[in-house]
């Protein structure tokens, strides 16, 4: 869990930090947060200066929360235009020289306000108000999200051949796929797979799970570091939804797992394929906000080009185990502590902490209203005909949002608002534009 520290206790954790940093050759430090449409922005300051930004932060523009993906702007109540200003305070427990980009260092940030308290409308404060009502009910969260990725040519052709899980891929691509292992290895972070998906030109990683905030870290991390590397092997990335019209997208499929006193509540239980009734009702509770959360969890136009039936992308409201056409697939995994359930409706281009803050929520209700699983779908939803089809749109999916009196709760009016603000201007943004429009106005802006 992150912890939260005073200024001068951050000062010092700098002063301290700004040694080590030197003597591995660091000259800056880039401090990072995503927007409600999925962005990552960033600002940086040079090392010398890194003392001072975690003591009173950098300047943020407020303007940020209600930022669309073509970088413009929409509106809230509380939205106050070019006025204002917040504050970017790096998180410098999670402070990574980056092994792809020589010279500088990485850390997350929180927003704050100018006099010092968080700020409303901060994504990753909210996924960690998330975590704490979790540990409130003495139990922990495992999590871990999934990155998929299309690496293209200087032409944004995608650049590999050969079948989705093949060899040929592989062999093409080996120099580069050995150094994003080595990479992520020398940043501390555990791979636990590397491989070629099936979309053209497409790869996956995954790493080990973590706690809820520092797993949404990770997965910003993870995917900068796989931009770098690409970069200097001359490839560009895209982890946009979908890449080519007609293809299957890059999922974001959030993994994760309930835990009490040490013991993973997926597994060895009275219940389902050994599932803890306290879990149960935790999935109960995601399940049934799905709709809701489709908002957080795929969060552009271009995600429901990707979430259609029949693509392994979780376009139906059910669970399943190992079913990997339901939205919510149930893994038991070849050992207890690897019983985890994925929700594979997710994508990429989600902000990672509104999409881990927002399932937690969710299944915090569930548990709290005891909420029963509904009967496992055991085979392809789309094939039964009697499975709830997930929205098919961002509108249909902004529509459930708001009528969320939980995510309104959980997330704050004022954060709350930002997102649907969001949601509504891009949907409007791209009313009817084709598919192949949509595709091609966001393929590289993720």
């Amino acid at each position: 869990m992150t912890t939260t520290y005073s200024r001068d206790e951050r000062a010092s954790q700098a002063r301290a930090a700004e040694a080590q940093l030197a003597a591995d050759g660091i000259d800056g430090v880039v401090f990072g947060w995503v927007d409600n449409a999925g962005l990552t922005r960033v600002k940086s300051v040079p090392l010398a200066q890194l003392e001072h930004a975690a003591e009173h932060g950098v300047g943020a523009l407020p303007c940020f929360d209600v930022s669309l993906v073509d970088d413009s702007f929409t509106t809230t109540a509380a939205s106050t235009g070019p006025m204002g200003d917040l504050r970017l305070v790096p998180d410098l427990d999670r402070l990574t020289p980056l092994a792809a980009q020589p010279g500088w260092a990485w850390a997350p940030a929180d927003r704050y306000t100018q006099d010092g308290t968080p700020h409303p409308g901060c994504q990753r404060g909210f996924a960690r108000r998330a975590t704490e009502a979790v540990e409130r009910r003495g139990l922990s969260v495992r999590a871990g999200i999934e990155i998929e990725w299309v690496v293209a040519d200087a032409a944004g052709t995608a650049a590999a051949s050969g079948p989705g899980f093949g060899m040929t891929r592989f062999i093409e691509h080996t120099d580069y796929l050995r150094e994003v292992l080595r990479a992520l290895a020398a940043q501390g972070l555990t791979v636990l797979q590397l491989h070629p998906e099936y979309a053209a030109g497409q790869f996956e990683v995954s790493v080990a799970a973590e706690a809820p905030v520092e797993a949404a870290d990770t997965t910003m991390l993870v995917r900068h570091t796989i931009r770098a590397v690409s970069a200097r092997h001359g490839l560009r990335v895209s982890y946009a939804p979908v890449f080519t019209e007609g293809a299957i997208g890059n999922g974001g499929h959030l993994h994760l797992s309930l835990w009490r006193q040490g013991r993973n509540l997926a597994s060895g239980g009275p219940g389902r394929h050994g599932v803890h009734p306290d879990a149960e009702q935790f999935l109960a509770g995601v399940l049934t906000e799905l709709p809701a959360l489709l908002a957080l969890g795929a969060p552009g136009v271009a995600s429901y080009l990707r979430l259609v039936p029949s693509r392994f992308a979780g376009a139906y409201r059910c669970w399943g185990l190992e079913n990997r056409e339901a939205a919510l697939r149930l893994i038991t995994g070849s050992t207890a502590g690897q019983a985890n359930a994925e929700f594979k409706c997710f994508d990429a281009a989600a902000n990672p902490y509104l999409a881990i803050g927002g399932v937690l929520a969710a299944g915090l209700a569930g548990l709290d209203a005891g909420m029963p699983l509904p009967p496992e779908t055991r085979n392809d939803p789309a094939a039964l005909g009697s499975a709830e089809r997930l929205p098919a749109s961002l509108s249909e999916a902004t529509d459930a949002f708001e009528k969320s009196a939980l995510l309104r709760q959980a997330l704050g009016l004022e954060l709350y608002e930002a997102v649907l603000a969001v949601r509504r201007a891009e949907a409007e943004l791209f009313a009817g534009q084709t598919d192949a429009d949509v595709i091609e106005a966001v393929r590289w802006r993720y």
